[in-house]
């Protein structure tokens, strides 16, 4: 997989759009650091890759949910917890409405 920097994708995307195809993916950096994805894609793929992409982002989040939970100790909470946590957030919202 290719990396190429920002700058790198302002002063040469004529040959970035070129290699793409070949390279299939790209990840673009700034400053050292990883923010964007670039992937070849081809009108009867479109549809399908950003679905594809939209379940993994998906299934990241709740990967990241459930390591959070397991990190503050909520992963093992009962029903009741639970429904006792709940009860507790909406009655503290009513109040603030009202």
């Amino acid at each position: 997989m290719k990396f190429l920097s920002v700058r790198d994708l302002r002063g040469q995307s004529a040959k970035v759009w070129r290699e793409l195809p070949n390279e299939k993916e790209m990840v673009i950096t700034s400053n050292g650091r990883p923010v964007a994805l670039l992937t070849a894609v081809d009108e009867t793929s479109v549809d399908k890759s950003l679905a594809a992409w939209r379940q993994v982002r998906a299934m990241q989040a709740i990967a990241s949910l459930q390591q959070q939970s397991m990190k503050q100790g909520t992963d093992n909470l009962s029903m009741d917890d639970i429904d006792a946590e709940i009860k507790e957030s909406r009655d503290s919202r009513r109040k603030r409405i009202l």
